[in-house]
């Protein structure tokens, strides 16, 4: 494709002239391998009409490797000298593409809106601390979101895939299934980053689905997957008396929704916890 993307020199290069030392406070780990960035927009299935959403773009390497693939790059950074400065470098490495890119200065979990047309896919190397927030905030805020790519810590990624029945199932792979379909798509090594974390990476792919069908809200949904989520060695019966009132108040309401009040929370799909939570009689 004949793009200039960043490796460890230009990298480094870019760190050193901006007096950037990368912190584990904001989980800055600069990827300086090309063949990974490549990896990862090909493993997005992006498609030339879409907007991409990236979060935390850093110095710049895998918005390189976006904006040849997409409509626009919406790029959302924290440190305000790392937004500053991505301009310049899709300038000085793809000076054809600057007019696909948009940056915004903000913590994307406090967005609440991006200019210009919705993004389409999300596709974003996340900072470790703040990987399942973001991914849920993000899917809720935006409904325009289709599909997406993430690079997150492999226990992370696992999480965020993992099938009931699991014993690594729990609140980021329930709540993550009520907005769409995930599964892992590939390992990432730690070698590709500088520096170098302390854990591996994985590839979280997912494509976006209408949400069970219930009449109960998200939010009330979700309270009842944090819940029964609070004490996941007991069964549901205990571990959701506190939400329904009493210990008999919620195997009611378990039967109601024909959940067995006997099994934990990691045996139970999201349409599960949503019957739940239609059980539950309004307050007052």
């Amino acid at each position: 494709m004949g793009e200039t993307l960043l490796g460890p020199a230009e990298v480094r290069e870019l760190a050193g002239r901006l007096g950037i030392r990368p912190t584990k406070a904001r989980g800055q780990n600069f990827v300086i391998d090309a063949n990974t960035v490549r990896r990862i927009v090909r493993a997005a299935a992006l498609d030339p009409s879409d907007i991409a959403l990236e979060i935390g773009p850093g110095l710049g390497s895998l918005t390189l490797a976006l904006l040849p693939h997409v409509q626009r790059v919406v790029a959302v950074e924290i440190d305000p000298s790392l937004a500053a400065e991505l301009p310049s470098t899709v300038e000085r490495f793809a000076p054809s593409l600057t007019g696909r890119l948009d940056v915004v200065l903000a913590d994307a979990l406090k967005i609440t809106s991006l200019p210009g047309h919705p993004p389409t896919a999300l596709v974003a190397n996340l900072p470790y601390n703040v990987a399942v927030p973001v991914v849920l905030h993000l899917l809720a805020l935006l409904p325009s979101l289709r599909h997406g790519l993430v690079m997150v810590q492999a226990e992370v990624a696992d999480r965020l895939t993992a099938a009931p029945g699991s014993k690594i199932y729990g609140v980021p792979s329930v709540k993550m299934a009520w907005y769409a379909s995930a599964r892992r798509a590939g390992a990432v090594g730690r070698a590709v980053f500088w520096p170098p974390p302390n854990v591996d990476s994985g590839l979280v792919a997912f494509a976006r689905h209408d949400p069970p069908d219930t009449s109960a809200t998200r939010d009330e949904v979700f309270a009842v997957i944090d819940a029964a989520f609070a004490q996941r060695r007991k069964t549901l019966r205990a571990a959701l008396a506190g939400f329904f009132g009493s210990a008999p108040a919620a195997e009611a309401a378990l039967r109601a929704a024909e959940v067995d009040p006997s099994a934990r929370g990691e045996a139970l799909s999201v349409a599960d916890f949503a019957r739940i939570a239609e059980s539950r009689p309004p307050a007052g």
